[in-house]
């Protein structure tokens, strides 16, 4: 056999606030298996999410919007410098209004609701593959297939936005509930009341018990959610062309809701251009019944008198100031007919406003002065030209008025707007969502990110002892670094899936007995020849092995090292005095009673609790009975005296005792033997649960010769750290 050695080893000490990039990286390679689960577990999570979820489509328009001339010659090429970018925007918001979208939401009666109840996380998945199949359900939950439409659903103001259930009962029967109350029961095609509710289902098509969502949402909610997915701009720097943009899973209706929105926008641009020729002409249709009685009237009171007179002719005098009256009237007329056309522009105080007001004054005041001129006529001749001024100036502003109605009616027909539509909503062959790959790459990207920080944190959480340098650093001496042993922990397992009664005796459990070769044992070589020279100056042979707290490994080190040194040829005394959770027996191959609680009781002799073993120079006491008070056991004589009967007649007597943090007992033990030593766990135990140990030792005046750092775990983050060295046999040549 030949022995290779091994060194790593980088002589530096870091200082506990600097960062140790080196250290770092190695936790992470230590940690490769953590960061490779949880960024694969997160890779399929994500590609799962992409495979499952609900596509989403988008449907564009496109919109031009004429710009505006401004009237004035010069002003139209400053204004589109200026107000460009305002008048878009304007336009934005007026496609995103209320106005628009309210519109929307009534025609397409988007406030009812009505869809199946699907299966969480998973529902819509399996619908959509099985949209083309026979509707099915399970504990009412839909599978596909199933179909509903309601022609109209009235609730009461309490039930605005809340969920109702309606279940289907087959042969299109149907029962609609609240919170677990029966509001009504219908049939499909039928209106049906109920408690205060108002429904008519005109289709449905699904199995016996599957549960359907009903809602009647409120119009502004439903106008917000339509506007938190439709999006407007302009291509272009002042282009006056608007892309619109709506996204949603139902490709059918995104397509009409984009559609409606183009339209409503299109018409309420054509209503507000023809604002102002349909108000002028609603003015002229409320006035022109009165003109035309008026006229009537006239006409009839002139037929009268020229009757009753036997008059028909008018002088040329009278003639001629007639025509001039009934011009005036005219004029006068025409300037009350544009008074309402401006009065929607501007307010009265307005300079256009001010000089329709004073054209009209100057035209009553000539009016009124010809009406002065005819007070010197005859009295028939004055009768008659008042009532041939009534007829004509009534026939004048009837004839205006019908003929200013169908100007304004041409231009209210033919009024184009400043907004066209220049492509109606489609769709996009493919969904804008989810991006697959990026989801994938995305979600890979974050576990990785969370694996290293999870590597990380736990290595930062860990205060486990991890160097021999961190021990000396406290004034300890670490007499041996006790590699973990993977043939142990197989050992231990096969152990456990044994039967008892088929299980390793005899101290064929022992790894120094069954893998001598094993790395683990060599390093209680190593400790061997340490303790040789540490237990020069001692004051007896015995040796006594505890530790800060439960599962560091005790047990192990005591029942090995005794073996090793046995196997050196010391005849050696192992004592297993945990008399409170001892299991050494188990390990030595040996019963636990007529133990070392026996002997203290005085329940059995000390030639009955000393037990031979396979191991030839090792004797073993085990544990004995679990007594009710070890402590005080360990304080009577008798145990006192076994100690100097073991320390004569064994060149070293080794004492596996439970925690210090625990119980007292390694305290009254210490005090008879001559060394004491502390194990520690690699990584597990802290330093301030050592130094805390080691105070509780030397309150009671034990001194700790020395730790051995137990189960070290070979880690890259440790040969940043500190040297370490690997001992392995392999066969000579």
């Amino acid at each position: 056999m030949s022995a290779s050695v091994s060194v790593v080893a980088n002589g530096r000490t870091a200082d506990s606030d600097e960062i140790d990039l080196g250290k770092l990286f190695g936790h992470l390679l230590d940690g490769w298996k953590s960061i490779a689960i949880i960024t694969g577990v997160c890779a399929c999570l994500g590609a799962a999410y992409a495979i499952m979820a609900t596509p989403q489509y988008q449907a564009d328009a496109l919109i031009q919007v004429e710009p505006k001339s401004s009237g004035i010659p010069g002003l139209s090429e400053v204004s589109e410098m200026f107000a460009s970018e305002s008048e878009a925007v304007t336009e934005i918001e007026l496609i995103k209004s209320r106005m628009v979208l309210g519109q929307v939401v009534d025609a397409l009666d988007m406030t009812t609701v009505a869809e199946p109840v699907r299966l969480p996380v998973f529902g819509n998945f399996i619908a959509r593959l099985n949209a083309d199949s026979e509707p099915s359900q399970w504990l009412g939950y839909g599978f596909g297939g199933e179909q509903i439409a309601l022609a109209h659903l009235d609730v009461p103001a309490e039930l605005i936005d809340e969920e109702l259930f309606l279940y289907a009962e087959g042969e299109g029967h149907y029962r609609l509930t609240y919170d677990e109350e029966s509001l009504l029961q219908g049939k499909v095609g039928e209106v049906t009341k109920g408690q205060g509710v108002t429904l008519e289902v005109a289709q449905l098509h699904a199995a016996p018990g599957t549960v359907f969502r009903v809602a009647k949402l409120g119009r502004n909610a439903v106008v917000e959610a339509i506007r938190k997915e439709l999006s407007v701009s302009e291509r272009g720097k002042s282009s006056g062309i608007l892309a619109l943009n709506y996204s949603g899973d139902n490709v059918e209706e995104i397509v009409s809701v984009l559609n409606h929105v183009a339209d409503y926008y299109l018409l309420q641009n054509v209503k507000r251009m023809s604002a102002q020729a349909s108000n002028s002409l609603e003015f002229l249709d409320s006035n022109m019944p009165k003109v035309k009685a008026e006229l009537e009237a006239a006409e009839v009171a002139m037929n009268q008198f020229q009757s009753q007179m036997r008059t028909v002719d008018m002088s040329l005098e009278t003639e001629a100031i007639l025509k001039q009256v009934v011009e005036f009237e005219k004029r006068l007329n025409d300037l009350n007919i544009k008074e309402t056309e401006v009065q929607q522009l501007y307010t009265r105080s307005h300079p256009v406003y001010q000089a329709l007001i004073k054209q009209r004054e100057s035209l009553t005041a000539q009016r009124d002065e010809l009406t002065g001129q005819i007070e010197g006529l005859p009295e028939v001749q004055q009768t008659l030209l008042r009532l041939r001024r009534d007829v004509e100036v009534a026939q004048t502003i009837y004839v205006e008025l019908l003929n200013r109605a169908q100007e304004l009616a041409i231009v209210e027909a033919s009024t184009v707007g400043t907004v066209r539509i220049i492509d109606h909503a489609e769709v996009k062959p493919e969904p804008i969502a989810p991006k697959k790959p990026l989801i994938v790459v995305l979600a890979t990207l974050l576990g990785g990110m969370l694996s290293v920080a999870f590597v990380l944190v736990r290595a930062m959480i860990n205060r486990g002892v991890e160097t021999p340098d961190e021990l000396e650093g406290i004034g300890l001496s670490v007499y041996a670094t006790v590699p973990k042993s993977d043939f142990e922990a197989k050992l231990e397992a096969e152990q456990r899936r044994l039967p008892i009664e088929k299980r390793l005796s005899g101290g064929d459990a022992l790894l120094a007995k069954a893998n001598p070769a094993d790395l683990s044992i060599e390093a209680l070589r190593s400790l061997r020849t340490s303790l040789h020279f540490a237990m020069l100056e001692a004051s007896n042979n015995i040796l006594m092995i505890s530790g800060p707290a439960p599962a560091v490994g005790k047990s192990f080190i005591s029942a090995n090292l005794a073996t090793v040194m046995a196997q050196a040829g010391q005849k050696v005394l192992l004592i297993d005095g945990d008399m409170r959770r001892g299991y050494m027996q188990r390990i030595m191959g040996s019963k636990w009673d007529d133990g070392l609680s026996d002997y203290l009781a005085g329940k059995a002799s000390r030639e009955a609790a000393v037990r031979k073993t396979d191991i030839e120079g090792l004797d073993f006491i085990p544990r004995g009975q679990i007594p009710p008070n070890p402590a005080e056991l360990l304080m009577l004589p008798g145990f006192k005296s076994l100690m100097d009967w073991a320390s004569e007649n064994y060149d070293l007597v080794i004492i596996d005792t439970p925690p210090i943090l625990a119980v007292t007992d390694p305290a009254i033990v210490g005090r008879i033997a001559g060394t004491s030593i502390l194990v520690v766990k690699h990584q597990v135990s802290p330093l301030k649960e050592i130094e805390y140990s080691v105070q509780r030792f030397a309150t009671s005046g034990i001194q700790i010769k020395g730790v051995i750092l137990n189960q070290q775990v070979k880690s890259r983050a440790s040969a940043y750290d500190y040297g370490y060295y690997q001992y392995e046999y392999k066969s000579g040549q």
